[in-house]
């Protein structure tokens, strides 16, 4: 086959690329310019797109003998990766930029352009599998390292997607035996750190960045019945969960904390209330997409479980389509859920589908 092998410059995607050569495929690398500032350079382990990552990627491509190429996605990572960030944040939601990349970038854009090429897959070095069933319908599967699986945000991709993916990483049983295998090869990214956080914010200043590209306005802090406990200087610096820094200036009868429940912008208030409150009875989203075969009548209730975090454990579930919604209930309520979240629907290791998470309910009423 020929195969375009999408080089970050990290030591996953370049053990990766060497595999699909090894496999005997044809070929071709490539890295994603995807920064409007290409002079900068990574800062620690952050980032995964800087002009010091396109060279590590060229060396290894060098190196394993295959063509190697950058192309400029910035103009299309701002408008589908960066603007969503921003559009969700000012909704009040909190979305995953990482998923979202996945989606929009790494299999649309790239694999869109890798098949007008000619190419017939597109190769990157994430930690999950693809498998068949026995009717040959490709399914998206956890990696066989469950502590490195990066099924969840492989979770937006569709059936005509995983028809054209390639993960050579799969089946490796840890990082440190592809670390060990690219040192192995000689290949100087074999020690190079992980990136972390936010590729585009590459200081790690998630809140101050918001408040530049989203801005900031005064307002309130309620408790669920609107009562006005404390004032904000801006609510998209407050995340679902948060329990410290708040402004609270009214104390809780019960002198317990309160944490972070909800953002609303369009009031521009910040509601808070007890922990407990932030458990979610169900969760529901009505932006669906399916990982291969969506189950045969999703109407009925299915059992599954759900993820909704990419480090998070599952929760063993039930879900169905409801009025274009996917409605997902765990069986045991899940801690901290935001809106803007990804929802993954699992039935055992196979990524069934995901929603984006619109609304959720509470498994304490209000009055509590």
């Amino acid at each position: 086959m020929r195969v375009l092998a999408a080089m970050s410059g990290g030591v996953d995607s370049a053990v990766a690329a060497a595999r699909a050569v090894e496999a005997g495929h044809d070929v071709v690398g490539v890295h994603l310019a995807l920064s409007r500032m290409p002079g900068t350079l990574r800062t620690g382990s952050r980032g995964c797109c800087t002009i010091e990552d396109s060279m590590d990627a060229q060396r290894v491509a060098n190196m394993i003998g295959i063509p190697y190429y950058v192309w400029d996605f910035s103009e299309r990572f701002k408008l589908d990766v960066v603007d969503d960030f921003i559009a969700e944040y000012s909704a009040g939601r909190t979305p995953n930029p990482c998923l979202r990349c996945n989606e929009k970038i790494k299999f649309a854009a790239l694999l869109e352009k890798a098949m007008a090429l000619g190419f017939d897959a597109v190769c990157t070095g994430h930690y999950a599998s693809i498998m068949t069933d026995a009717d040959g319908n490709r399914e998206l599967h956890r990696a066989a390292a469950w502590a490195k699986d990066q099924s969840y945000v492989l979770g937006v991709l569709t059936a005509e997607q995983l028809a054209h993916a390639m993960f050579p990483l799969g089946a490796t049983p840890s990082k440190a035996e592809v670390r060990a295998e690219a040192a192995a090869r000689g290949f100087t990214v074999a020690s190079k750190p992980d990136s972390h956080d936010i590729c585009f914010i590459p200081d790690g200043d998630t809140r101050g960045w918001l408040a530049e590209h989203v801005g900031t306005a005064p307002g309130d802090i309620v408790e669920r019945s609107g009562k006005v406990v404390g004032s904000h200087e801006g609510a998209t610096a407050y995340t679902v969960g948060q329990r410290r820094g708040l402004g609270i200036t009214v104390p809780a009868p019960d002198g317990r904390p309160r944490f972070v429940l909800e953002v609303k912008p369009k009031e521009n208030t910040v509601v808070v209330g007890p922990k407990e409150a932030l458990d979610i009875a169900e969760l529901a989203g009505s932006r669906i997409s399916w990982a291969g075969l969506p189950p045969k009548d999703a109407a009925a209730e299915f059992a599954c479980e759900v993820q909704i975090r990419a480090h998070a454990d599952p929760v063993p579930a039930t879900a169905f389509l409801r009025d274009g919604e996917l409605v997902i209930r765990p069986q045991t309520p899940i801690n901290g859920v935001a809106t803007g979240q990804s929802a993954v629907v699992y039935v055992g290791t196979r990524v069934l589908g995901q929603c984006t998470i619109d609304r959720t309910v509470s498994a304490v009423p209000v009055e509590a």
